[in-house]
């Protein structure tokens, strides 16, 4: 396919802004790049996409997300509003994931996936838990995944807050789903695994270590850490280390291990971060909704912490969230000097590209010979000059997921004129709805 009169936002080394361009796209990759009238001369037969214009750039990527908690939209909590995090996870997410089924596993994918697709999010980091529905659920979601056209990183959460069993078979629910990704090599690289950990103050040393023994070298984990102070204190009355320190013991870090959030780290703990490599996933709009605190994401980048951008089970619009992660530091510091919009385009793009390759082994997240084929189409037609230096600040002032009108994965169109292709969105609405009572009814029954 050939997409033609586009303006290219690349994202390359250059990060070029290429008016009247045109992309060939074949077998899920970029295969030649130019100015339209030129590729339209070179390949007369190919079947086009007329761009009109918009710009075309990179699809976006969520570096940690939730896709189980689609069906929490709109439910109440029983009982006065929890009072903090750790009560909010009680009350709210530790219920929640233990009223799911295979049913209500598979549609809370399916939501998620519809709203990544329409915001331009082709690339998805997720962490699943459904206790009561645990054997085969990744391969429930990676059903979706493939059905929608996305990529996406799965992984379960090794918990001991059910028990030891569960604990044992989420640990074998990682273990085989690793090894399936890698027998079946998936086509184009859109399915990928990690091995999936809810955080250090609900894993003992015991289970810790059986998750490291179960996986290898290769293997990356994901990780919530140091989101509330409680995962801290926790830590400290355990072991007497602080969450990195102990994480780092049982070799939890590495340059394939994702951990998400970070709130409360200490100086010690970003440095072995940052030694080891390991990525880290920002999530303002939840840690503003969680009360939790707001990440020294400054202090992080300086110190060399491979800092990312993710959503946490909010909309998969990512340039909401590099707006929020540009604007929190500001009003918690009361200083518009804070977070510079290059430290958010360096999160949403730079890091999140690199994160994206190292995992799925394939170059992404660029407009650039030999690069994924994944594109949006975006039409935006900003009223002042949009140039190579200033492209961030339209980023953050000026761009709405809502512009998006096309999104492409691996060569394929997963939205055409803000029509979904591969998605019933109105059937899946429709169950949703009809499941929802269910879901809620169950979850009531596991409400402390």
């Amino acid at each position: 396919m050939l997409i033609t009169h586009a303006t290219l936002l690349t994202f390359d080394r250059e990060q070029r802004i290429l008016p009247d361009h045109a992309l060939l796209l074949r077998e899920g990759r970029i295969a030649a790049l130019g100015p339209t009238a030129a590729l339209q001369a070179q390949y007369p037969t190919e079947e086009r996409l007329d761009a009109q214009g918009q710009l075309a750039m990179p699809g976006n990527i969520c570096a940690h997300t939730h896709f189980y908690g689609a069906f929490a939209r709109g439910m109440a909590i029983p009982g006065p509003a929890p009072q903090d995090f750790p009560e909010i996870l009680r009350r709210l997410w530790w219920p929640l994931d233990q009223a799911l089924d295979e049913e209500a596993v598979r549609l809370s994918a399916l939501i998620m996936l519809v709203d990544a697709i329409r915001h331009g999010t082709t690339t998805l980091f997720d962490h699943h838990a459904s206790p009561n529905a645990l054997e085969g659920s990744l391969d429930i979601i990676a059903d979706a995944v493939e059905q929608a056209g996305v990529r996406a990183a799965l992984a379960y959460e090794v918990t001991d807050r059910y028990g030891p069993e569960k604990a044992r078979a989420a640990i074998a629910e990682n273990a085989r789903f690793i090894r399936r990704v890698r027998q079946e090599r998936p086509a184009q690289g859109r399915l990928a695994a990690l091995f999936g950990l809810h955080a250090s103050l609900t894993l003992s040393d015991a289970t810790l270590a059986a998750s490291r023994a179960a996986a290898d070298d290769e293997t990356g984990f994901h990780i919530h850490v140091a989101e509330h102070e409680a995962d801290e204190y926790d830590s400290l009355a355990r072991t007497g280390e602080r969450v990195v320190d102990r994480l780092r013991r049982h070799g939890i870090l590495g340059p394939r291990t994702i951990v998400a959030h970070g709130v409360h780290l200490d100086a010690r703990e970003i440095c072995h971060l940052a030694e080891t490599q390991t990525w880290l996933s920002h999530q303002p709009r939840s840690n503003m909704n969680n009360g939790v605190g707001v990440a020294p994401v400054e202090s992080m980048l300086r110190a060399g912490v491979r800092v990312t951008l993710g959503t946490d089970g909010f909309p998969h619009a990512m340039w909401e969230e590099a707006r929020f992660a540009y604007l929190l530091p500001k009003v918690h510091h009361r200083d518009p000097r804070r977070m510079n919009g290059l430290e958010v385009a360096r999160l949403l793009v730079e890091n999140n590209r690199a994160l994206a390759e190292a995992t799925f082994g394939l170059p992404l997240g660029r407009l650039e010979v030999g690069a994924a084929a994944d594109i949006i189409l975006v039409d935006y037609h900003p009223p002042t000059p949009l140039t190579p230096e200033n492209w961030p600040w339209h980023l953050i002032f000026g761009f709405h997921e809502r512009m998006v009108t096309t999104t492409i994965v691996a060569g394929r169109v997963l939205m055409r004129n803000r029509e979904l292709l591969t998605l019933d969105e109105e059937a899946i609405m429709a169950q949703a709805r009809a499941k929802a009572p269910q879901v809620w009814e169950a979850y009531r029954q596991f409400v402390p």
